[in-house]
Protein backbone atom coordinates (compact mmCIF):
# COMPACT_ATOMS: atom_id res chain seq x y z
CA UNK A 1 0.00 0.00 0.00
CA UNK A 2 2.59 2.43 0.63
CA UNK A 3 4.70 2.06 -2.41
CA UNK A 4 0.98 2.97 -4.21
CA UNK A 5 0.67 5.78 -2.02
CA UNK A 6 3.94 6.98 -2.98
CA UNK A 7 3.77 6.40 -6.65
CA UNK A 8 0.18 7.70 -7.31
CA UNK A 9 1.35 11.13 -5.40
CA UNK A 10 4.56 11.37 -7.95
CA UNK A 11 4.96 14.77 -9.52
CA UNK A 12 3.77 14.79 -13.30
CA UNK A 13 4.45 17.67 -15.86
CA UNK A 14 1.41 19.16 -17.41
CA UNK A 15 1.86 20.62 -21.05
CA UNK A 16 -0.78 22.82 -22.75
CA UNK A 17 -1.97 21.43 -26.45
CA UNK A 18 0.89 22.95 -27.46
CA UNK A 19 3.40 21.56 -25.65
CA UNK A 20 3.44 24.84 -23.31
CA UNK A 21 3.96 23.89 -19.37
CA UNK A 22 1.25 24.66 -17.67
CA UNK A 23 1.76 23.14 -14.13
CA UNK A 24 3.14 20.06 -12.17
CA UNK A 25 0.52 17.85 -10.72
CA UNK A 26 -0.15 14.52 -8.92
CA UNK A 27 0.30 11.32 -11.39
CA UNK A 28 -3.37 10.67 -9.78
CA UNK A 29 -4.43 13.83 -11.21
CA UNK A 30 -2.99 12.82 -14.46
CA UNK A 31 -4.27 9.28 -14.60
CA UNK A 32 -7.71 10.70 -13.99
CA UNK A 33 -7.37 13.07 -16.82
CA UNK A 34 -6.20 10.75 -19.35
CA UNK A 35 -8.96 8.17 -18.58
CA UNK A 36 -11.02 11.08 -19.14
CA UNK A 37 -10.12 11.25 -22.53
CA UNK A 38 -8.34 14.83 -21.50
CA UNK A 39 -4.57 14.70 -21.67
CA UNK A 40 -2.56 12.05 -23.34
CA UNK A 41 0.68 10.83 -21.82
CA UNK A 42 3.68 11.93 -23.48
CA UNK A 43 6.74 10.29 -21.44
CA UNK A 44 6.29 7.36 -18.94
CA UNK A 45 7.61 7.54 -15.53
CA UNK A 46 10.96 4.61 -15.43
CA UNK A 47 9.66 1.53 -15.26
CA UNK A 48 6.78 2.61 -13.18
CA UNK A 49 3.20 1.10 -13.03
CA UNK A 50 -0.25 1.26 -11.72
CA UNK A 51 -1.64 -1.93 -10.74
CA UNK A 52 -5.23 -2.80 -10.70
CA UNK A 53 -6.97 -6.04 -10.44
CA UNK A 54 -7.54 -6.84 -14.34
CA UNK A 55 -4.24 -5.01 -15.32
CA UNK A 56 -1.50 -2.48 -15.02
CA UNK A 57 -0.78 1.29 -16.26
CA UNK A 58 2.47 2.93 -16.98
CA UNK A 59 2.83 5.83 -14.44
CA UNK A 60 2.99 9.28 -16.37
CA UNK A 61 6.00 11.75 -16.14
CA UNK A 62 4.60 14.01 -18.78
CA UNK A 63 0.88 14.57 -20.06
CA UNK A 64 -0.38 16.87 -22.56
CA UNK A 65 -4.20 18.13 -22.54
CA UNK A 66 -5.82 17.40 -25.75
CA UNK A 67 -7.27 20.92 -25.97
CA UNK A 68 -6.22 23.96 -25.80
CA UNK A 69 -6.55 25.79 -22.04
CA UNK A 70 -6.37 29.44 -22.35
CA UNK A 71 -4.70 30.42 -19.01
CA UNK A 72 -4.67 33.65 -17.58
CA UNK A 73 -0.59 34.68 -17.23
CA UNK A 74 0.84 33.37 -14.26
CA UNK A 75 2.37 36.50 -12.33
CA UNK A 76 4.92 35.41 -9.92
CA UNK A 77 4.43 37.33 -6.36
CA UNK A 78 7.76 39.63 -5.53
CA UNK A 79 8.46 38.10 -2.15
CA UNK A 80 12.12 38.20 -0.40
CA UNK A 81 12.04 34.32 -1.11
CA UNK A 82 11.28 34.44 -4.74
CA UNK A 83 13.91 36.94 -5.29
CA UNK A 84 16.02 34.81 -3.60
CA UNK A 85 15.06 31.42 -5.72
CA UNK A 86 15.30 33.56 -9.31
CA UNK A 87 18.61 34.32 -7.92
CA UNK A 88 19.66 30.68 -7.45
CA UNK A 89 20.65 31.82 -3.84
CA UNK A 90 23.57 33.27 -5.28
CA UNK A 91 24.80 36.53 -4.65
CA UNK A 92 24.67 38.94 -7.82
CA UNK A 93 27.92 40.52 -6.91
CA UNK A 94 30.57 38.31 -5.72
CA UNK A 95 28.33 35.10 -6.91
CA UNK A 96 28.89 33.01 -3.66
CA UNK A 97 26.43 30.98 -2.64
CA UNK A 98 27.58 30.92 1.09
CA UNK A 99 26.61 32.20 3.99
CA UNK A 100 23.33 34.18 5.06
CA UNK A 101 21.80 35.83 1.69
CA UNK A 102 20.07 39.05 1.94
CA UNK A 103 17.94 41.06 -0.85
CA UNK A 104 19.38 44.07 -1.81
CA UNK A 105 17.91 46.87 -3.70
CA UNK A 106 19.88 48.19 -6.37
CA UNK A 107 19.31 51.83 -6.26
CA UNK A 108 18.78 52.38 -2.42
CA UNK A 109 15.26 53.27 -1.08
CA UNK A 110 16.30 56.48 0.00
CA UNK A 111 17.29 57.45 -3.97
CA UNK A 112 13.60 56.75 -5.29
CA UNK A 113 14.89 52.64 -6.06
CA UNK A 114 11.70 51.06 -5.92
CA UNK A 115 10.03 47.36 -4.67
CA UNK A 116 10.56 45.67 -8.30
CA UNK A 117 11.48 42.69 -9.46
CA UNK A 118 14.23 44.93 -11.99
CA UNK A 119 15.69 46.60 -8.78
CA UNK A 120 16.38 43.65 -6.06
CA UNK A 121 18.70 41.04 -6.19
CA UNK A 122 20.28 38.33 -3.81
CA UNK A 123 23.28 39.50 -2.08
CA UNK A 124 25.73 37.85 0.66
CA UNK A 125 25.70 40.16 3.65
CA UNK A 126 29.23 41.20 3.25
CA UNK A 127 28.47 43.03 -0.12
CA UNK A 128 25.06 44.24 1.13
CA UNK A 129 27.16 46.15 3.85
CA UNK A 130 30.12 46.88 1.22
CA UNK A 131 27.53 48.49 -0.73
CA UNK A 132 25.28 50.17 1.64
CA UNK A 133 22.88 53.16 0.66
CA UNK A 134 24.66 53.60 -2.42
CA UNK A 135 24.47 52.08 -6.49
CA UNK A 136 26.40 49.82 -7.42
CA UNK A 137 28.20 52.09 -9.32
CA UNK A 138 28.99 54.42 -6.45
CA UNK A 139 30.60 51.14 -4.39
CA UNK A 140 32.53 50.21 -7.59
CA UNK A 141 30.45 47.07 -7.80
CA UNK A 142 28.94 45.25 -10.42
CA UNK A 143 26.51 42.95 -11.07
CA UNK A 144 26.58 39.29 -12.40
CA UNK A 145 23.12 39.70 -14.44
CA UNK A 146 20.58 42.13 -15.18
CA UNK A 147 17.66 40.68 -12.82
CA UNK A 148 14.49 40.71 -14.61
CA UNK A 149 10.81 39.22 -13.46
CA UNK A 150 10.78 35.23 -13.59
CA UNK A 151 8.04 33.40 -16.07
CA UNK A 152 6.36 30.17 -13.81
CA UNK A 153 8.64 28.31 -16.20
CA UNK A 154 11.48 29.31 -14.19
CA UNK A 155 9.60 28.33 -11.22
CA UNK A 156 9.22 24.84 -12.30
CA UNK A 157 12.96 24.81 -13.38
CA UNK A 158 14.18 25.56 -9.69
CA UNK A 159 11.90 22.93 -8.18
CA UNK A 160 14.25 20.56 -6.69
CA UNK A 161 14.27 16.64 -7.99
CA UNK A 162 12.63 17.01 -11.28
CA UNK A 163 13.35 14.45 -13.78
CA UNK A 164 14.81 14.47 -16.80
CA UNK A 165 12.54 13.47 -18.83
CA UNK A 166 11.13 16.75 -18.32
CA UNK A 167 14.38 19.19 -19.82
CA UNK A 168 12.75 19.17 -23.05
CA UNK A 169 9.69 20.55 -22.47
CA UNK A 170 10.95 23.04 -19.67
CA UNK A 171 13.67 24.59 -21.86
CA UNK A 172 16.51 22.81 -20.36
CA UNK A 173 18.77 21.10 -22.97
CA UNK A 174 22.31 20.67 -23.16
CA UNK A 175 22.44 23.12 -25.98
CA UNK A 176 20.85 25.64 -23.83
CA UNK A 177 20.47 26.45 -20.03
CA UNK A 178 16.74 26.72 -19.08
CA UNK A 179 18.14 28.76 -16.00
CA UNK A 180 18.34 31.65 -18.40
CA UNK A 181 14.89 31.75 -19.12
CA UNK A 182 13.01 34.66 -18.04
CA UNK A 183 10.53 37.14 -19.60
CA UNK A 184 11.41 40.27 -20.83
CA UNK A 185 8.07 42.35 -19.14
CA UNK A 186 8.47 44.33 -15.84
Amino acid sequence: MTMFVSVINRRVLMLNQNYEPLTVCSARRAVVLMFQGKAEMIESADGLRIRTVSTSYSVPSVVRLWRYRKVPYKRIVLTRKNVLIRDGYQCQYCSTRRGPMTVDHIVPKMMGGEERWHNLVCACSRCNNRKGDRTPDMAGMKLIKRPRRPSHIMFIQREGGISKLWHPYLFMDSKWNGAEYFTLVD
